[in-house]
């Protein structure tokens, strides 16, 4: 069992992808080690051949454990090879731990379901669309039996909740519970950004700029004029920050994980943009790390793309802020002369730790940050 995290003791053998006997190439996934945070395929690290597995799949195993015993280098591969039943790329089905996982539970098969992921990759919105299939075709055919009649047809589903769903769902009990809550609420601005926006994009830089790119560089800076924002709550210590690390709520086929943007105030805009895009990407591949997910004093989650009208969030734990961000509307405001102007605004939710933050510091630090999307061009300085 490999040690995937500096906190790491212990994991879940979730799934083996070989089995005895199996031939495999260097790269090839063993076996999917889940954690409280994350999922992880563990690759062969050279062409080998497996001799036992030693552990069972859903078996909670420590550290350094052997969990399979294999011969390095025994043979070439070959096409031969894979006819005989070994495991090989060309072979075998390419699917997320989580969409294996559903398949098992609804006994449906992989190479049944076409991959809507790259590369024809199979997704577990893939599975939950065949399972949905499988069962109208089962109502139907109960349907049409003579004891149809006899039962009303129930349409509930269950299936287990997986180790990540279940540690989110455990871990955010905790904070609501654990973490006296307030809220702070403010609306931005952003017509400006948005013209700005388009104009940076149209000019066809590295990457395209999003409005979430915008706001996290908003917190950054904000943070910087209000340092005493970055602290959290920690043993009945009150621990201030050097670093300014941003967390990135990202939602993927695993739930909702929030990893972190290092040493933000050191990027620029295109800086973040581009650390952002990176880690968005190795969240929804399943490629975090436990460090990934650990630091930071705030989150960004922004719904608006879903064209919520406004976000309340949970703080992460280990945090002490989570700024919530919904959907840009447009509203009338009177200008200089009183007359209705046009404005394109966003609402902003800060939910705050109370045993680190008060209500006058976290709307001072609020405002900062709506001031800031209001003249977006501050952003484009360090």
């Amino acid at each position: 069992m490999p040690k995937l995290g500096l906190t790491m003791t212990e994991g879940l053998l979730a799934s083996w992808r070989v089995k005895p006997g199996d031939q495999v190439r260097a790269g090839d996934v063993l076996f999917v080690v889940e954690t409280e945070k994350i999922a992880t395929d563990v690759e062969a690290p050279s062409d080998g051949k497996i001799v036992s597995l030693e552990v069972a799949e859903g078996s909670i195993v420590p550290v350094g454990t052997t969990v399979a015993t294999w011969i390095e280098n025994v043979m070439p591969l070959d096409r031969a090879a894979s006819s005989r039943g070994s495991f090989s790329n060309a072979t075998r089905v390419i699917a997320t731990p989580l969409a294996r996982r559903l398949a098992r539970q609804a006994n449906i098969d992989l190479k049944a379901i076409r991959g809507s992921g790259p590369r024809g990759r199979i997704k577990a919105r893939d599975v939950e669309i065949a399972a949905a299939q499988q069962a109208v075709l089962r109502a139907e055919a109960d349907a049409s039996s003579p004891a149809a009649s006899a039962a009303p047809l129930s349409r509930q589903q269950r299936r287990p909740a997986s180790l990540s769903e279940t540690t989110v769902a455990r871990r955010m009990t905790e904070a609501k519970r654990n973490i006296p809550h307030f809220y702070v609420i403010a609306d931005a601005d952003v017509t400006r950004l948005l013209k700005l926006r388009e104009e940076l994009n149209a000019a066809k830089g590295e990457i395209r700029l999003s409005l979430t790119h915008f706001v996290v560089a908003a917190v950054v800076k904000a943070l910087k004029r209000f340092p005493d924002i970055n602290r959290v709550w920690d043993a009945n210590e009150i621990v201030t920050l050097d670093a300014i690390d941003i967390g990135l709520a990202v939602m993927t086929e695993r739930g909702l994980v929030a990893p972190v943007l290092r040493n933000a105030d050191r990027l620029g805009l295109d800086g973040i943009a581009c650390a952002c895009e990176e880690l968005v990407t190795r969240a929804r591949r399943g490629r975090l790390t436990e460090e990934d997910l650990a630091g930071g004093a705030i989150s960004v989650s922004n719904v608006g793309m879903f064209g919520a009208a406004q976000l309340i969030p949970i703080i992460n734990p280990g945090q002490a802020a989570i700024l919530g961000v919904a959907a840009v509307r447009p509203v009338f405001r009177p200008d200089d002369r009183g007359q209705p102007s046009l404005r394109q605004e966003l609402s902003l939710a800060l939910s705050c730790d109370h045993r680190v933050l008060d209500g006058v510091s976290a709307t001072r630090f609020l405002n900062a940050v709506a001031e800031i999307l209001a003249q977006p061009l501050t952003l484009l300085r360090r």
